[in-house]
């Protein structure tokens, strides 16, 4: 295991750092404020080629590795966690899945636009009653001969007004179960499709949240991804690299919370000395930074079995576990460690604990982490 980072993998560190640095953070309180999405930031991220980053150069990529994305995720997150979501979702879920799995029609069609941001994509799995459970699809794909007749909603659907892409999980044929799944291609402009109202978020508001209807909305049959019935899988491969990115999301919102209360700490006066030199302080800036350090690894090390080709259900799912865990333990302790202020927007760290959150139930709650973990360990 060597986490020695290659010229390449530091270059698109420093980028995202100095990207993050000069166009996220000074309008990051407003967007959050407003839930007002970052157009003009996504679409320098796809300029800058944050959109697509692990997809092939033919395809309009950067060709990077995986390592290259958690570097890049963990940056933009410590800054913005709505765009770092923007991000992963067209990267790991939307982008990684076409080039992985979509005919080479599909690729030609999607991915130029979607690595250079010009539009963006979702992943449409979530519904009122399915959740994290995959095999409930209660959202039809009935197989009319040339297309499928697509009716169901779609609920929490990041991008869900923004995207112009959707990859729709769908059941076709119910007697199979989560065999007769399928994936399909749908555009925003198909007739039928109807996008719901905004969720008001506690946390990610600058990111768009919908829930997603469809009535009687025909996808041709050169949409669908892979062969007929192999949607769950198809969702499950997604998913375990989008935990990967979700992970990387957490140690990003961490370090960011971090960063600020160790600055906050060597300025902020009581008793007559700065609160860094309090033991009690010491203590927390101690367990903070322990707790990130080994969530980084463990990213790290999952990034690497997706790179070597290696089985990365198990520590993709042990990345997201922990990383989400230290996120949220990390931010509550940074508002401590700001005392009051730490309640104040201005000084972020509030907005740093709202978005961590949501980092233990998306790609899955915590539950389902040690679910598939355990599965793994018990093969």
């Amino acid at each position: 295991m060597d986490f020695q980072f290659t010229e390449e993998q530091l270059a698109v560190q420093a980028a995202a750092r100095d990207f993050a640095q000069s166009e996220l953070w000074a309008g990051v309180i407003e967007r959050d404020e407003h839930q007002k999405f970052p157009a003009e930031q996504i679409k320098k991220m796809g300029e800058l080629g944050f959109m697509g980053m692990m997809v092939s150069p033919e395809y309009g990529g950067g060709g990077m590795d995986t390592v290259s994305y958690v570097l890049a995720m963990e940056e933009i997150s410590k800054v913005d966690a709505s765009c770092s979501v923007i991000m992963s979702v067209n990267n790991s879920l939307v982008c990684w899945g076409l080039e992985k799995y979509g005919t080479e029609e599909q690729k030609q069609k999607y991915l130029p636009r979607l690595t250079s941001g010009e539009i963006i994509g979702a992943f449409c799995l979530s519904e009122p009653e399915a959740g994290s459970d995959a095999t409930m699809q209660r959202t039809t794909a009935e197989d009319m001969g040339d297309h499928y007749l697509l009716n169901g909603t779609k609920n929490w659907i990041t991008n869900g007004s923004t995207a112009s892409v959707y990859l729709v999980i769908a059941q076709t044929n119910p007697e199979l179960k989560h065999r007769g799944i399928n994936a399909l291609i749908v555009e925003k402009d198909t007739p039928g499709f109807v996008v719901g109202l905004k969720e008001n978020k506690l946390g990610i508001r600058g990111s768009d949240t919908h829930s997603l209807m469809f009535t009687d909305v025909k996808v041709p049959k050169e949409n669908r991804i892979g062969e007929d019935g192999f949607g769950f899988k198809f969702a499950m491969h997604v998913l375990a690299g989008g935990r990967i990115g979700i992970a990387a999301q957490a140690l990003g919102i961490a370090s960011g919370a971090f960063e600020l209360a160790l600055k906050y700490s060597k300025e902020r006066k009581a008793f007559g000395v700065e609160i860094s030199k309090h033991q009690a302080i010491q203590f927390k800036l101690a367990d903070m930074a322990t707790n990130i350090d080994a969530a980084r690894l463990l990213c790290l090390q999952a990034a690497q079995d997706k790179d070597n080709h290696v089985d990365y259900a198990k520590s993709g799912a042990m990345a997201k576990l922990f990383a989400s865990k230290v996120a949220m333990e990390t931010t509550v302790e940074a508002v401590q460690v700001h005392g009051g202020y730490g309640f104040v927007k201005e000084f972020h760290v509030e907005r740093f604990m709202r978005d961590a959150k949501i980092t233990q139930i998306y790609e899955g709650t915590s539950e389902i982490q040690k679910i598939v973990i355990s599965r793994e360990l018990l093969k």
